[in-house]
């Protein structure tokens, strides 16, 4: 087994100090650390969204495999600096206003970078006016919201009709997330996209931008 599954099966576990000890191990051989973010980080992120959907993982398993990239992301980063690195598009994210729940968009945000997209977390409890700033400083592709709870779910659509009085929509895409969501939701309150889940997050961005 190369080095690379090997990595990709520690991060798909969970184990994040084994997984750590195989990674500095790959680089000291040689191996090239976008291969590794490719093959095992990107790869095992996408196998773990798969058995979430198929509810054989569940948020603390998906957690402890985002959290071993991160740590991982953290021995590559500095072997990363000076290259080109690939930019997919800008997306700014924040659980909306009325929700403190930010486990779920935290993993989110994580295969969103691995997956080459700029992300700007703007956090929790985001109201339209945060949204509208953020919007307006880092001129984003994609905006995503999250919420977990069905009361704050209907602070989405508040929050896309302010933006879009504001006159600031043009171009962007809005996606939606959440367990309380579903897709009929999304279409009634003008979202272009809706994801179920992290992994999906990342392919419905990919399509918005047309990648």
């Amino acid at each position: 087994m190369s080095l690379l599954d090997e990595i990709f099966n520690k991060v798909l576990d969970g184990d994040i100090n084994n997984s750590e000890e195989l990674i500095k191990n790959a680089v000291k051989k040689g191996v090239n650390p976008e291969d590794i973010i490719e093959k095992s980080f990107n790869k095992a992120l996408l196998e773990v969204g798969y058995k979430f959907e198929k509810q054989e993982y569940f948020l603390p398993e998906m957690l402890a495999s985002a959290m071993a990239v991160k740590k991982g992301m953290e021995i590559l980063k500095p072997l990363l600096k000076g290259k080109t690195t690939k930019n997919l598009g800008v997306i700014v994210i924040g659980t909306v206003e009325g929700d403190i729940h930010d486990v779920g968009k935290n993993i989110v945000v994580m295969m969103l970078e691995n997956a080459g997209f700029k992300v700007h977390d703007l956090g929790v409890d985001i109201n339209a006016d945060i949204f509208i700033k953020a919007i307006n400083k880092y001129k984003p592709d994609i905006l995503g919201l999250s919420a977990l709870l069905n009361i704050t779910m209907q602070n989405m659509g508040k929050i896309i009709k302010i933006i879009e009085s504001h006159n600031i929509r043009n171009g962007i895409k809005i996606i939606v997330g959440g367990s309380p969501l579903n897709q009929e939701f999304a279409d009634a309150i003008g979202a272009d996209g809706y994801a179920p889940d992290a992994s999906r997050a990342v392919s419905k961005a990919k399509e918005l931008m047309n990648i």
